[in-house]
């Protein structure tokens, strides 16, 4: 499972509103995870309505999040949330897998 808190929640439903994106049409965030990184992987976030053989597909808080089976080994239990603080604003990852993360919390190693 991959988990959005409330401000995630929040914040892609805004994202997706701003966007002219709308749930009822098919779209989803799509979670990966890609090579990079000064931790050597990345999280990558999308809008997107194809689904893939092999997707995995789970719903929490109102968000659909969608997944290649490959990430979703990396994203197994991982927490989507937002920060607006001073410290710095935007998504990040709470990922119970990772075993270091970069200082600015974009990427992550196992």
């Amino acid at each position: 499972m991959i988990y959005v808190s409330d401000k995630a929640r929040e914040k892609v439903s805004r994202l997706m509103h701003d966007a002219a994106i709308e749930s009822d049409k098919g779209y989803f965030l799509r979670v990966s995870v890609v090579g990079g990184g000064c931790s050597g992987l990345s999280y990558k976030l999308d809008f997107d309505n194809e689904s893939k053989p092999m997707d995995q597909v789970f719903e929490d808080n109102g968000v659909k999040v969608v997944t290649d089976l490959k990430s979703f080994l990396y994203l197994v239990n991982t927490t989507l949330d937002f920060s607006d603080g001073l410290n710095g604003k935007g998504f990040y990852f709470s990922n119970p897998n990772a075993s270091r993360t970069c200082g600015c919390g974009e990427s992550f190693a196992v």
